[in-house]
């Protein structure tokens, strides 16, 4: 459920609003970039943001992969030691979800990927994992992975979210939250590479769906695997 306007605990002096964002912007409860769908402060200069997933969290969650865990949410890690998420392999350094007895850890985001994703012309099914290497990085096995239904395209979460951290980094470390780059990564050069051996033609095929995967995959990774933003994400690939 969404609502237009909310009070968040872990900003409590402003209201946050729900609005769209076509610019990518850094959650301030995970840490983790994030586009589309988000809650704002209505504040003024604050630049506080949130994914909707970290703004409206379920207080505890089962998830498919892990049928005997029970995640609850937390504001922050537990613990002294540094923790990592489960799905995507990357530091846990915000609001997630943790599963007291088996110690497993999920960002919001990854807790809420969708387990398949369908556009009517490509379908794509979570895996915790696969057999196959992934086309981005040639590995298996990594992490949760994102593979289509004809079996030929495999993504790693880790791997995308590696791409964002590499395209995006001013997000993930830098200090200033003005103006930021909206290129979203590319897996074009890796596809030319892993089909040089095909006919030209089968090849140009190949990475226009394996790129259009990774539309989706980069949208859920971000927390709104909606049309609207995967097309958005088409357009920022583009550039």
């Amino acid at each position: 459920m969404k609502y237009s306007e909310i009070c968040h605990f872990s900003h409590p002096h402003h209201n946050l609003k729900f609005e769209y964002s076509e610019a990518p912007f850094k959650c301030d409860g995970c840490k983790e970039a994030g586009i589309g769908s988000r809650y704002r402060c209505s504040g003024g200069a604050c630049n506080f943001d949130l994914h909707t997933h970290c703004a409206i969290p379920p207080p505890s969650i089962i998830h498919p992969f892990y049928t005997k865990c029970s995640f609850q949410f937390l504001c922050r890690p537990p613990g002294p030691v540094a923790r990592y998420c489960n799905a995507c392999q990357k530091d846990v350094s915000g609001f997630v979800y943790h599963c007291t007895s088996c110690g497993f850890d999920l960002h919001p985001c990854c807790a809420k990927l969708p387990m398949q994703l369908d556009d009517g012309e490509i379908k794509l099914y979570l895996y915790k994992k696969v057999s196959a290497p992934c086309h981005r990085c040639g590995r298996k096995g990594r992490s949760w992975s994102y593979r289509s239904s004809c079996n030929k395209y495999n993504l790693h979460v880790a791997c995308v979210r590696e791409m964002l951290v590499d395209s995006w980094h001013e997000i993930y470390y830098g200090s200033s939250r003005s103006e930021l780059e909206t290129r979203v990564p590319s897996l074009r050069p890796t596809l030319h590479t892993h089909n040089h051996k095909k006919s030209k033609g089968k090849a140009t095929k190949c990475c226009e769906v394996a790129g259009l995967a990774l539309q989706f995959v980069i949208s859920a990774v971000l927390g709104d695997p909606t049309t609207l933003i995967v097309a958005l994400v088409g357009t920022l690939m583009s550039k």
